[in-house]
């Protein structure tokens, strides 16, 4: 059972959501459902009415909390960031040997994920599915400069920046180390969709995975 007394917070730009959901019951609730939903009918399918149903309040009551559905899906975004900068920072602490603590970070962000005890309302493997399927849906916007400016993903690239001086530690003169990190973090869900929807055009034989070739991949750029 999930520990629901966790002192843990994930922060997130508040400019992405009017009202905390954080801060109540009802917005746990909204949070933890709409990942649910999303994962079971998709974000295109998906509304602030199907999602008042299934919690047994109000639509109205959902816009208290987050302007449209657009905005919310840039919420589940930023959080899914945050709680993985968390697991990587606590993953890989205590590791001194760099090119070990960078072979622990890849295996962090590249993994499948486990549902994590700390966090009551949030179910973290669905949440997961709906990154590997829908996130790009949160950036992909004509409007995704202004929101860049605005801060919506700023967790997401300090994410990388952390990837990118544990690359840099390794190899200080190393030229691509943003471009490699971004695309270790991003090619690590591209290619779990791939396994779930297009194995036939992977290379991956039972046993290994995703970070098995992201380690591979960095080892030989960084030679």
């Amino acid at each position: 059972m999930k520990n629901s007394s966790s002192l843990i917070k994930i922060s997130i730009p508040e400019k992405i959501y009017i009202k905390d959901p954080e801060t109540s019951n009802l917005g746990k609730r909204i949070v933890e459902n709409s990942i649910l939903l999303i994962d079971e009918i998709g974000f295109e399918s998906f509304t602030f009415k199907k999602l008042g149903s299934k919690i047994g309040s109000n639509e109205s009551s959902i816009y208290r909390y987050f302007e449209s559905k657009h905005k919310l899906l840039l919420y589940l975004s930023c959080w899914y960031w945050a709680w993985l900068e968390y697991q990587l920072v606590i993953e890989t602490f205590n590791i001194s040997n760099v090119e070990e603590k960078l072979k622990k970070a890849i295996a962090v962000v590249t993994k499948k994920v486990k549902l994590d005890s700390k966090f009551a309302h949030i179910n973290e493997i669905s949440l997961y599915k709906i990154i590997i399927n829908e996130s790009s849906k949160s950036f992909l916007t004509k409007n995704v400069d202004l929101e860049n400016k605005e801060g919506y993903f700023e967790i997401y690239k300090r994410l990388i920046s952390r990837l990118e001086r544990m690359i840099l530690d390794i190899k200080p003169d190393y030229s691509f180390a943003l471009n490699l990190a971004s695309t270790i973090l991003e090619g690590g869900l591209h290619q779990h969709y791939l396994i779930e929807h297009f194995p036939s055009i992977t290379n991956f034989r039972k046993g290994e995975s995703p970070t098995d070739f992201f380690i591979q991949l960095t080892k030989n750029s960084l030679l």
